[in-house]
């Protein structure tokens, strides 16, 4: 009787409290549920099926790891899983599993535990999760990089694929796209196993259901069978991918930054995964939206960086042409769409047989620089031209540097100033003064390249004292030398030593002049590879051609 009154009770309990109580084998199999709650929805008592099949396929592997080892170990077990509530739709939803091995008097195990609803607790917490990896992401050197950022926040956990799709000048609410770009590669975040994007025209234009999500600025949902996405809503070409990956659902969540719609992104369940539900489209609405911090700081340092070097470019002038000199000029800003730097070259014609040549490299990586260096750039090359041929380059410098220090303040500026006079037999006399930048580079026609001053150190660099009597370096250039001048970006890498790195940039000149390249080509050739560049780079170069 008091065994009676004590399950009874016992019973009651169960019922009171949100979750429920079960008792399940070894292999998974529920042999007693009390208490009702959410796992009567997952099993039946005595049904020859495992609770494996009711766990959702995107954990059912790592669950049936956790499962192996606490049976093998007869340990307990503590997590949250999801499981199918409903199998004509294939709802899912979060459930804490608790389970704790009890052994018999026979030695068999079983296990007893409680199932309990933690759906809001686990969106909490994944959304105070993926907002915070957000919320951490600076301001990206670029679009494609603070995009892949935000994909890789919800691949694999909330999506298997996700493509962001770049909208060209942006969408006022209401408003009609001018046009969408498609997103290149590095703005796509795939999980294992789903098949490549395919690559997408610049002129490549959404579906209709995706453009009216741009459009409205609202998220959109779209739920089908397994492989079978609608084809009247949808670009062809998203369809024919959607179908290849047994893509289940779409969620279009349109990107938004000072009430413009800036991007889209499209996030899929594929490999027939459960699709998304609303509440999956709440937290990717979220989560997609928190990025519009990072993607405003990156969008305003590319405005910069645009103007900065549309700036740069216009003080970039094209050589001028002048008999016996063959002459060619380069400038690759750095890989980092958030910096600029001051670097410049210039050419002066100072008459038919003399030209002025200079190139510099102004401290910081701005916009500021950039006007700091066009500032620079136009009173030298004011100075250079009425100076005239006779003038000397040391002279010339001296005078640059008590400007620019009287009329402004720029950071150091590093130059090399030179005058070439035309001799006889296509031969050119050089006549140079360099202010702490890297030395110009000498390529003999038929000798090993050598630097202009290899014994003699560099004047400091300009706007570091006020008073400082510069020196004038002397050379000549024969018919089929070539002479190049360029920036620190070239020899200067983080970690390495300049003086190796000068070293092996006159080796490499030296295998290069062996096969006698056009001037253009040699100096192509001489830039380090794109992913080695840290800095701007400038270079201009000239060779002397023999008198005709």
């Amino acid at each position: 009787m008091n065994e009676e009154r004590l399950l009874r009770r016992y019973q009651a309990l169960m019922g009171a409290v949100p979750q429920s109580v079960w008792v399940m084998s070894p292999g998974g199999v529920v042999t007693v549920l009390s208490g009702g709650g959410i796992a009567e929805k997952l099993w039946t008592p005595g049904a020859d099926t495992s609770w494996m099949d009711a766990v959702h396929p995107k954990d059912r592997a790592w669950f049936q790891r956790a499962w192996r080892r606490a049976t093998q170990q007869r340990s307990p077990l503590d997590t949250i899983v999801r499981v199918r509530l409903d199998d004509a739709v294939d709802r899912f939803r979060h459930v804490k599993i608790i389970a704790a091995p009890v052994v018999d008097e026979d030695g068999e195990v079983e296990f007893v535990g409680t199932a309990t609803d933690a759906e809001e607790h686990w969106r909490g917490r994944m959304r105070e999760k993926l907002l915070a990896r957000m919320a951490a992401v600076p301001a990206a050197r670029d679009l494609s990089e603070a995009f892949l950022t935000t994909a890789a926040a919800v691949v694999p956990e909330l999506a298997d694929a996700v493509a962001i799709f770049r909208v060209v000048d942006g969408v006022e609410a209401g408003g009609r796209p001018s046009g969408v770009a498609a997103a290149s590669p590095e703005r796509v975040g795939l999980a294992p196993g789903l098949p490549s994007l395919p690559p997408l025209d610049s002129d490549f234009v959404l579906g209709p259901v995706a453009q009216r999500a741009v459009e409205s600025q609202e998220a959109r949902l779209l739920v089908f069978p397994p492989g079978g996405p609608p084809g009247d809503g949808l670009s062809d070409v998203s369809v024919r991918w959607l179908r290849e990956a047994g893509a289940t659902g779409v969620a279009l969540v349109p990107v938004v930054v000072d009430g413009r719609t800036v991007a889209l992104a499209t996030i899929a369940t594929c490999r027939g995964n459960p699709p998304p539900d609303e509440a999956d489209l709440s937290l990717l609405r979220d989560v997609f939206q928190q990025m519009s911090g990072p993607l405003r700081r990156t969008m305003e340092l590319q405005s910069i960086r645009g103007k900065a070097l549309a700036l740069q470019q216009s003080f970039l002038a094209a050589p001028p042409s002048i008999d016996g000199l063959t002459i060619t000029a380069l400038y690759h800003p750095a890989d980092s769409a958030a910096e600029v730097g001051g670097d410049w070259y210039d050419a002066v014609r100072l008459s038919a047989d003399a030209l002025a040549l200079s190139i510099g490299d102004i401290a910081g990586h701005d916009l500021d620089a950039a006007m700091a260096m066009a500032r620079v750039n136009s009173i030298l090359r004011g100075l250079a031209y009425d100076s005239g041929p006779a003038a000397s380059p040391a002279v010339t410098l001296n005078r640059l540097d008590r400007i620019v220090q009287a009329l402004d303040s720029p950071s150091m500026v590093t130059a090399v100033h030179a005058v070439l006079r035309r001799q006889t037999h296509g031969d050119w006399h050089i006549a140079l003064s360099n202010a702490g930048h890297p030395p110009p580079l000498l390529i003999p026609a038929a000798a090993p390249s050598r630097y202009l001053h290899d014994l003699t150190a560099p004047d400091p660099p300009l706007c570091v004292t006020d008073d400082l009597t510069r020196t004038t370096l002397h050379a000549d250039l024969h018919a089929g030398d070539t002479l190049v001048f360029y920036t620190d970006g070239l020899v200067e890498t983080p970690d390495t030593d300049i003086g190796d790195n000068l070293r092996r940039l006159r080796t490499r000149s030296d295998a290069l002049a062996r096969r006698s390249p056009p001037l253009r080509s040699l100096v192509r050739d001489l830039l380090p590879p794109l992913h080695h560049r840290r800095d701007d780079i400038a270079i201009i170069a000239l060779q002397a051609r023999p008198d005709s």
